[in-house]
């Protein structure tokens, strides 16, 4: 396994290996593994010839007042599990390398940004396509994979490859949870036992309301209602950002559920911000 922390010495390689016919299977990941993130490698080792993961806190996906400094970081752990997944190449560049000094070049998905998590992290969006866009012109992947835990930025980056016409397909796929649950998330780090315990009331409230709509509940306002009512039960859910049925498509909030519906919800327990959700398929 090869770690790799130059743009230069990436794109390099990437063109060595597409030159042989090697196919690229890429992760993009901001470390501190969990068998989510382990899953996405599994699925990339299977479909490809070489598989490339990223290690980068972005900075730019962060808000002024988010948790970029305690983001956690372990870079040692990451490589021993990486190793122990046959993962051939690590990139793992730095700020500076990323974005010298004079960088002033962004994307932006437009609307599908700016609803669900974008409406409460101004900008957040923009930075995630932005270091994604760069990474697919760095490593050249042919497929890239994500989790389904951060379905909003699943659709967006897909919208923004079809839009930019970019050579890379994108596979999502399911999210990964503990055993009571919790979707894993590099955030539950930051939970304390109680927290721990509390934010079980996460996907708790995901099942228990899709139960409601395959019992024939279509109403999108009761449903939302039903969800806020369950989540605040907890008194360690401190505040909620959203809670309710969305299209899946267009990620809007919907009032009448039809043949398929994503139930989403962001929230906060004590200090930490957790998202999840849920799509629900009734045809």
């Amino acid at each position: 396994m090869k770690t790799v922390q130059t743009i230069q010495e990436m794109q390099s390689l990437s063109r060595s290996l597409k030159r042989e016919g090697r196919q690229i299977g890429f992760v993009p990941t901001m470390g501190a593994l969990h068998e989510g993130h382990l899953s996405l490698v599994r699925r990339a080792r299977k479909e490809n010839d070489i598989v490339v993961v990223s290690i980068f806190v972005n900075p730019l996906q962060f808000g002024p007042k988010e948790d970029f400094s305690r983001y956690p970081r372990d870079f040692d752990g990451d490589r021993e599990k990486l190793q122990r997944e046959s993962v051939d190449i690590i990139f793992f560049p730095d700020i500076k390398e990323m974005y010298p000094e004079g960088f002033k070049t962004y994307v932006e998905v437009r609307d599908l940004s700016e609803r669900l998590c974008g409406a409460f992290r101004p900008g957040h969006f923009r930075g995630v396509t932005t270091v994604v866009a760069k990474l697919f012109n760095i490593v050249k992947p042919d497929r890239a994979y994500f989790g389904l835990k951060d379905y909003q930025q699943g659709v967006i980056i897909k919208r923004m490859v079809k839009d930019l016409n970019m050579d890379v397909e994108i596979i999502t796929c399911p999210t990964v949870r503990e055993p009571d649950g919790l979707a894993m998330s590099s955030r539950n780090l930051y939970l304390n036992p109680d927290e721990r315990r509390a934010a079980t009331i996460i996907y708790r409230t995901l099942l228990q309301t899709s139960e409601l709509i395959k019992r024939g509940q279509r109403d999108g306002r009761i449903l939302k209602d039903f969800m806020y009512k369950n989540l605040l039960s907890e008194p360690l859910v401190s505040s909620i950002d959203y809670a309710a049925p969305y299209d899946p498509d267009t990620l809007e909030e919907t009032s009448e559920i039809k043949d398929r519906v994503l139930l989403a919800i962001a929230l906060r327990i004590g200090e930490t911000r957790l998202i999840d959700n849920m799509l629900i398929m009734l045809q």
